[in-house]
């Protein structure tokens, strides 16, 4: 699976992108804004890889996909579909290392993946959901589309729901 936006080429996460994700997963805003994994080694980010996104994409034919930079082929974060239990429909996922935010790549991911998912996957509708506390997720959501809903209870405890501005 590939992707391409402007600046970005969106690919599925492999076990040789162990070292990446160990980094990105410790990252002191992943672990703030979505959460402390517990992954410290390699071969936990190995068996990490396997279980949350080749999983995800053997299962459902969508998951987190790895963001790169076409200028350098720097790896910069993860965006995707997840399957939530707690949501009756796919979310949009994204994190992306402290380095890189603020340079609008979450939203291009973001839009870019939103539309994939919709055209080609076929998938009816996509939300988003993050915390009341993290404004910049809050932005990159509004910039794909989607508004806020309503406060909703997930395993992460309470959320806001963001919606489809407009039905796909």
């Amino acid at each position: 699976m590939m992707l391409e936006t402007e600046r970005l080429t969106l690919t599925w996460v492999q076990t040789t992108d162990a070292d990446f994700i160990l980094k990105l997963l410790n990252d002191s805003g992943f672990i703030q804004n979505i959460r402390d994994e517990g992954i410290k080694t390699l071969d936990q980010a190995k068996i990490h890889i396997g279980v949350r996104y080749i999983e995800s994409y053997q299962r459902n034919g969508f998951g987190m996909y790895l963001v790169t930079l076409k200028s350098s082929g720097e790896h910069v974060g993860l965006c995707g579909i997840v399957k939530r239990e707690s949501l009756d429909c796919p979310d949009i996922g994204y994190a992306f290392l402290a380095e890189h935010s603020g340079k609008g790549y979450a939203s291009e991911s973001a839009i870019a993946v939103i539309e994939y998912a919709t055209h080609v996957l076929g998938i009816q509708r996509i939300v988003g959901i993050t915390s009341l506390d993290n404004k910049a997720s809050i932005n990159i959501l509004e910039k794909a589309g989607l508004i806020f809903n309503k406060m909703i209870s997930t395993e992460d405890g309470e959320t806001m729901l963001f919606v489809p501005l407009t039905p796909r």
